[in-house]
């Protein structure tokens, strides 16, 4: 089958990679809005370059991926699912609540299935926690405690249009909780500081944040972001129950250092960012893409499940700005 890919960026040229290998992908068109970046990406895997990503849509595809800048991703599901194309679509669907609506209204009743980009559903150690919760074998769920810590933060340019800590980086936190636990968020009580950079202050930001979140079984659940943890790329998982607990993230690649005498745990090298601690992550959810292209089916993450993870980010925004608890009602439109 013939899937197209806008974006040959980071994540895009990632996903380049993966979708050459993948057997069901006869052919592989690639558009970027710098097209020298896409020549050499296509070229590097083998795929097919057009000159721009409105060429993308007349070149027959049976699918498209989209790892474009964030302000693109409506306009381009809103083209792909109007002309009937399948879409995989990087998070966020849309930079605001109005948009992500506007994305919605657009594929309900269409019949074009869309998956958005959040990778943590398709990683093994996050599947695994996710059939524990659902066994019964933890008993009932009390806490949760889900931390997202960057080896380095990014240049100020990102920061300016990244949206916010929040929804750009806990907003795989609060997805994941949400697909992990099987519950909704209710309220969230939030905090940031800045202690690093001032970029991040000047635009209205934190480099390190905290949420306290209340699921709507009264579990509580835990979410810690920075943008500086130089001993590696960190992003575990704790859900501790009644009668048991299971971590995710807590290998031989842990960025971190135990302190207890004698220890030699974790004894391998942290990951350095997130496409090697997620590499199998993003293999698999692409996979599932295309295996939805063939055969259809129901997404494994839909439009309104971004929609949902953006509702408890905005919570999170108004919490912090204003020192108060804020339940995710206020934020519904």
């Amino acid at each position: 089958m013939k899937i197209g890919l806008a974006g040959a960026g980071r994540i895009g040229s990632m996903h380049a990679e993966v979708l050459a290998r993948l057997d069901a992908v006869s052919e592989l068109v690639l558009a970027d809005v710098d097209a020298e970046r896409t020549d050499l990406v296509a070229a590097k895997v083998g795929a097919q370059s057009v000159p721009t990503v409105p060429a993308l849509f007349e070149a027959g595809l049976d699918g498209i991926v989209i790892a474009a800048a964030t302000d693109a991703h409506t306009q381009l599901i809103t083209t792909a699912v109007a002309r009937g194309i399948p879409v995989f679509c990087e998070k966020p669907v849309a930079v605001d609540v109005e948009g992500t609506l506007g994305v919605i209204e657009a594929v309900e009743g269409s019949g074009v299935p869309v998956q958005v980009g959040f990778q943590r559903r398709f990683d093994p150690g996050y599947r695994q926690a996710r059939a524990a919760v659902g066994s019964g074998r933890l008993g009932w769920i009390h806490t949760v405690r889900s931390c997202t810590l960057d080896a380095a933060p990014p240049p100020a340019v990102y920061v300016r249009s990244s949206g916010g800590l929040y929804r750009d980086c806990a907003v795989h936190d609060f997805d994941s909780i949400r697909w992990v636990t099987g519950r909704e968020i209710i309220s969230v009580y939030a905090v940031g500081a800045n202690r690093g950079a001032a970029f991040f202050a000047d635009h209205d930001d934190v480099d390190t944040a905290s949420a306290l979140l209340t699921l709507d079984d009264d579990t509580l659940a835990v979410v810690s972001c920075s943008r500086y943890n130089a001993a590696g790329y960190d992003v575990r998982l704790e859900v501790l129950g009644e009668k048991g607990s299971v971590a995710v993230g807590l290998d031989d690649n842990a960025a971190l250092e135990s302190a207890e005498p004698g220890a030699t745990f974790p004894s391998g090298v942290a990951h350095a960012a997130f496409p090697q601690r997620f590499a199998a992550a993003y293999v698999a959810e692409l996979r599932a893409f295309v295996h939805l292209v063939q055969h259809g089916g129901q997404s494994e993450c839909t439009p309104q499940d971004a929609l949902q993870a953006f509702y408890a980010a905005e919570a999170c925004e108004i919490s912090r700005r204003e020192r108060r608890p804020v339940s995710i009602s206020e934020v519904v439109r």
